[in-house]
C-alpha cells in the first residue's frame, strides 16, 4: 500500500468536496425554495401559497435546506489536518520502521525512525521528481531510499560510494578509491568466540559501528566504479545485508531522505521510548 499515494488522493478529494461547495453548492442551498420561505417570513414578509400562509414544520425545512450535508462537513474538517500532514511528511520529515538486522548495530530491529526529507532536495510525493535542489548526499550518511528493483520498497542502508567512487569489499576490508577504510575492534576480549565482531568504521566525519562474521568469509567484490547520478549502499552487518555488492547502485532519483534520528523501539511488546537517539 502506498501510503503517499493514499494521502494526496485524500487531500485531493477533500479539498475538491470543500471548494466545491464554497463556490457552488453553498449557493444553491442559501437559493433554496425552502430557506427563502423562512428568510421571508423573518423580515415579516409572510409568503403566499394556494393553502395560504406557510407555517409549522416550514421553519425545520429552512433549517435543513441550509444546513450543509455530511459530506462536506467531513471534507472541511479533514482537508486542513491532511494538507498539513501531507506537507510535512513530504518536505519534512517521515516515519520509518526498521523491518530487519542489515543496519545492526546502528539500527535494529523494531526501531522507529526520522527521515529528513529535505537535506537532499524537496521532491514531490508519489512521483518523487525533485523540485529544489538543496544537497547531495555524503559519504558515511545513513539514506533511505526506493528499491531499485522494486521502487515501491523502501529500503535503508548507508552511502558508501559516491558518483565517480571506485568501491572494493575483500576479506572484509572496504576500499574507497583504493585506500582501505579505516576499522578498529571495540572490544578485542573473546574475539574467537564471538560470532560477531563489533567494529568502529571511519567512513564519513564521524565513526560508526559495523559488525563483521570472521566465521564466513562473506562476499568478495571486484573494484567498480559508482556511475554519475548514483551511489553505492551497503549495510552495517557487512556480512548479512542485501545491499549494492549484490543488486547495484541506487539512482539519484530512488533517494527519499536522510535518517536522522531514532523516536521508539517497537517489536511486538510494549512500546519503549528508553532508546530515542540520534544516528551516527
Amino acid at each position: 500500500m502506498d501510503f503517499s499515494l493514499l494521502l494526496v488522493v485524500a487531500v485531493a478529494v477533500t479539498g475538491l468536496i470543500w471548494l466545491l461547495d464554497s463556490v457552488w453548492w453553498s449557493k444553491r442551498r442559501l437559493q433554496s425554495p425552502a430557506l427563502v420561505a423562512g428568510e421571508g417570513r423573518a423580515s415579516g414578509r409572510e409568503p403566499e401559497t394556494f393553502g395560504g400562509p406557510q407555517k409549522g414544520g416550514e421553519a425545520a425545512a429552512s433549517a435543513a435546506a441550509a444546513k450543509e450535508p455530511w459530506l462536506v462537513d467531513y471534507a472541511r474538517s479533514f482537508f486542513p489536518v491532511l494538507l498539513v500532514v501531507l506537507v510535512l511528511r513530504s518536505f519534512v520529515v517521515e516515519p520509518f520502521q526498521i523491518p530487519s538486522g542489515s543496519m545492526r548495530p546502528t539500527l535494529e530491529i523494531g526501531d522507529f525512525i526520522l527521515v529528513n526529507k529535505f537535506t537532499y532536495g524537496l521532491r514531490l510525493p508519489v512521483t518523487n521528481t525533485k523540485l529544489v535542489e538543496l544537497g547531495e548526499p555524503e559519504r558515511g550518511d545513513v539514506m533511505v531510499f526506493r528499491f531499485p528493483q522494486d521502487p515501491s520498497v523502501n529500503f535503508i542502508k548507508r552511502v558508501i560510494g559516491l558518483p565517480g567512487d571506485r568501491i572494493r569489499y575483500e576479506g572484509k576490508q572496504l576500499y574507497v578509491n583504493g585506500e582501505p577504510v579505516a576499522k578498529q575492534l571495540v572490544d578485542e576480549s573473546d574475539i574467537d568466540r564471538l560470532e560477531e565482531v563489533l567494529l568502529e568504521e571511519s567512513l564519513g566525519e564521524t565513526p560508526h559501528p559495523i559488525y563483521n562474521d570472521f566465521r564466513d568469509p562473506g562476499p568478495q567484490m571486484r573494484e567498480l566504479r559508482v556511475p554519475e547520478g548514483h551511489y553505492f549502499m551497503m549495510g552495517d552487518n557487512r556480512d548479512h545485508s542485501n545491499d549494492s555488492r549484490y543488486w547495484g547502485f541506487v539512482p539519484e532519483e530512488n533517494i527519499v531522505g536522510e535518517a536522522f534520528a531514532v523516536w521508539m523501539h517497537w517489536n511486538g511488546g510494549l512500546p519503549s521510548f528508553s532508546e530515542v537517539r540520534v544516528i551516527d
